[in-house]
């Protein structure tokens, strides 16, 4: 085993498989720059940058996986795909089933999301819902280095487009940009274990749509994705000093979703609380309350979400966004 930051994980996958398959392609703003490992080593052929055009470079690698290339087109934050958002729900989502399978379009769409580091409702977003709410999108969100990479390698396989969602606050890139300069005073609340772990010698695909169970517990299912996870382990530790049990699972996928593990789960403790930094709703919270009545499942249920637009002043975007402390009484109430 190795260990690695989040974002080196995804760049070693990466890297594995650019080197065995020669259809692969990266490309987007500034990649040659913060992709200059892989452009030193596949040059620039294969390492593009591009203009600041989401619409333009996004379309062209929708084009591109259509002819046969695997590219992979890197958008600088999630919020940027409202620009663009025309190739991959009007084409790239719907070209398989328009095409009876005779077409697919297999583009990977690698995009940071999320906040917690004061940049206000327009940068923080993470969108995941919206994202799969669309028909024909695989939406993946990893929560550790080993599935970072691990998913990676089954988007790049996967013959269909994929949005690949990265948290900022387990980025050690977007880490170090968001600590320099004037914002040296910030504190950012990073999960450790997310941000750096173990990952194999050499990487092979973790299954789509296959979620983990992170923490096991009898009282309550805490479900969630990417720094969620984190927060709801931290708030699991909490509770546990309070006689509350509480079982930690993590989706990685929002779409396709482990329907299977969220029943199981919820089934066996009677309460489920979801954690989920995108907009409450019309979203996963919601989606995930559906699959577990529509399977006749009884449960008292509570979410901690992102409820309004996330503010740029650091003090209230702690108070919108999820944390262990509104876990906390979250669970508390479904306690009683």
């Amino acid at each position: 085993m190795r260990t690695m930051f989040f974002t080196q994980a995804v760049d070693d996958a990466l890297a594995q498989a650019m080197a065995d398959d020669p259809r692969f392609i990266l490309f987007g703003e500034d990649v040659p720059l913060l992709r200059r490992n892989l452009l030193v080593r596949f040059g620039p052929g294969r390492v593009r940058g591009t203009p600041i055009s989401e619409s333009a470079f996004l379309g062209a690698g929708v084009a591109a996986a259509m002819t046969g290339l695997r590219p992979v087109v890197e958008i600088y934050m999630v919020d940027f795909l409202g620009v663009c958002m025309d190739a991959l729900l009007n084409h790239a989502a719907k070209v398989e089933a328009f095409s009876g399978g005779k077409w697919t379009a297999p583009v990977v769409v690698r995009v940071p999301c999320g906040g917690g580091y004061g940049d206000g409702g327009q940068h923080e977003q993470s969108l995941w819902g919206w994202l799969a709410h669309i028909p024909g999108l695989t939406v993946l969100v990893p929560s550790t280095p080993a599935d970072a990479g691990g998913l990676m390698l089954a988007a790049l396989r996967h013959d269909g487009p994929v949005v690949f969602l990265e948290h900022k606050l387990l980025s050690e890139m977007w880490l170090e940009f968001m600590g320099s300069g004037a914002r040296r005073t910030v504190q950012f609340d990073v999960p450790a274990e997310g941000r750096k772990g173990a990952v194999p010698r050499r990487w092979d695909p973790v299954p789509i749509g296959k979620a983990v169970l992170r923490r096991t517990g009898d009282d309550v299912t805490i479900v969630s994705v990417g720094v969620g996870v984190h927060r709801a382990l931290e708030a699991a530790q909490v509770l546990d000093t309070e006689g509350i049990s509480a079982g930690v699972l993590d989706l990685r996928t929002v779409s396709p979703l482990d329907i299977v593990a969220v029943r199981e789960a919820v089934a066996r403790s009677g309460r489920l609380l979801v954690v989920d930094e995108d907009y409450e709703g019309f979203g996963l919270s919601g989606e995930l309350s559906a699959v577990v009545l529509e399977a006749g499942i009884s449960c008292k249920y509570a979410r901690v979400c992102t409820k309004t637009t996330i503010p740029y002043a650091r003090d209230r975007e702690d108070q919108v966004l999820p944390n262990c402390e509104r876990i906390c009484a979250g669970i508390r109430r479904l306690m009683q």
